[in-house]
């Protein structure tokens, strides 16, 4: 089966054969079928899906031998899917590379390869103006690194992760390939529920994972009053590991109110993709002291340390004051976007959410009508089953490329796909 997925033979989402007519075919026990199907589970490859039996995950651990195993989108379907920053609105490199070759000495060796001071000291002040603690910090090759050298730190095959349900698609694969298990915790437009995580924290969870401010695919974001909740939950969990992931960073235009410190072992990861770009894949890491100790030594005999050359390049980034204005221009123009489609949803009769980020996440009766009423309407949207363990259908909208121009076309296309018409009227 890993084969099949490997050469594309099984593509995400395609389902395997039942346990008894497998064994049947091979001429093993069902009970060697069932084990195999385990292992798979185990290793992230697969995932149990009710009365749908055991699928491919969206997002195998394993290197496909073709680039994409997802069907391509209509060559000219408008791309709401893919959950990227507007390419229009992130700031220019080469200027800043430019300078930054100019004036590089000696290549760093690896002896002297380490995080910067002048960037750490940047970071301290920048998380310290949101009220993080930051004595101790490191840095990792973006927010999902961090989170899987934090697990990978703290917790065993095997043991309980809490995420936001809905979540982030591409952290509920990485928690299954870690042979983790995930416990599902409701959130709405303030972040993960305080009952929620209460019923998680009794099913015995050994992390639980929070996203501060545009939650993907919600647009949630944590309240002053969610947080003061959970803080007052949470004290009373020692042995907890609390990750707070705050991707969005400088786009995120509503207060950050961090949970951190309030457990013994913490952290807060805080990438730079999103404002400055996907391809600086980096990610400033603050927590415990026990904690970054973990990551940077793990670091250290592994991967070594994150270039230089990058660090450069993001503190270069942090201290042009254009660049700033070019990141806050491209928040107002994602908070116009985000704000105009759920109105314009709203009028047409539809509940939508998106407080913050760059998506809308829309409920609707069935994903794969309205996922493929809206590709034939020329939108290509994200089923959200992709990020989806209890919570209710729905599907995802990446308002990143959207121009004020699209916002009525897209909403009356969504109204339909949710309520077709016939003879002229809905049905």
């Amino acid at each position: 089966m890993e084969s099949a997925v490997r050469t594309g033979a099984l593509a995400p989402g395609d389902p395997l054969p039942a346990v008894r007519a497998l064994a049947g075919e091979l001429g093993v026990s069902p009970a060697t079928v069932a084990r195999a199907y385990q292992d798979l589970r185990q290793r992230g490859l697969v995932v149990t899906a009710g009365r749908h039996g055991t699928r491919v995950r969206p997002r195998p651990p394993v290197a496909a031998r073709r680039a994409a195993l997802l069907p391509p989108p209509r060559p000219d379907a408008h791309d709401l899917a893919s959950g990227h920053p507007d390419r229009r609105l992130l700031p220019p490199l080469g200027p800043h590379l430019a300078a930054l070759a100019a004036g590089f000495g000696p290549a760093t060796g690896y002896a002297d390869a380490a995080v910067l001071p002048e960037l750490a000291a940047a970071a301290r002040e920048r998380l310290a103006a949101d009220g993080v603690p930051a004595d101790e910090l490191t840095v990792t090759g973006g927010a999902l690194d961090g989170i899987e050298r934090l697990l990978a730190a703290h917790l065993r095959p095997g043991d309980a992760v809490a995420v936001e349900d809905p979540g982030w698609a591409n952290l509920l694969d990485l928690i299954a390939a870690l042979g983790l298990r995930t416990v599902g915790v409701p959130v709405d437009d303030e972040g993960p529920t305080v009952a929620g995580v209460r019923v998680a924290l009794a099913a015995g969870v050994r992390a639980l994972v929070v996203t501060s401010r545009a939650q993907n695919p919600t647009g949630a974001a944590v309240s002053a009053d969610r947080a003061e909740a959970l803080r007052t939950l949470l004290a009373d969990w020692a042995d907890l590991l609390l990750i707070e992931d705050d991707h969005a960073a400088e786009l995120a235009r509503v207060p950050l109110h961090p949970l951190a410190g309030v457990t013994p072992a913490w952290a807060l990861v805080r990438s730079v993709s999103k404002p400055y770009g996907p391809d600086l894949r980096l990610a400033v890491l603050a927590g415990d002291e026990a904690t970054v100790a973990r990551v940077a030594g793990r670091a250290q005999v592994g991967a070594g340390w994150v270039s230089t050359v990058l660090q450069h390049l993001v503190l270069a980034l942090w201290r042009d004051p254009g660049t700033a204005e070019l990141v806050r221009r491209a928040a107002d123009g994602y908070d116009r976007r985000r704000d105009g489609l759920v109105a314009a949803l709203a009028a047409r009769g539809l509940a939508a959410h998106g407080r913050t980020g760059i998506n809308v996440w829309v409920p609707v009766p069935d994903e794969t009508v309205a996922v493929t009423a809206l590709r034939d309407a020329g939108w290509s949207v994200a089923p959200g089953g992709l990020y989806r363990i209890a919570a209710a259908p729905a599907v995802r909208i990446t308002v990143s490329t959207l121009d004020d121009t699209d916002l009525p076309p897209l909403a009356d296309a969504l109204a339909h796909a949710v309520r077709p018409v016939k003879g002229g009227a809905p049905y």
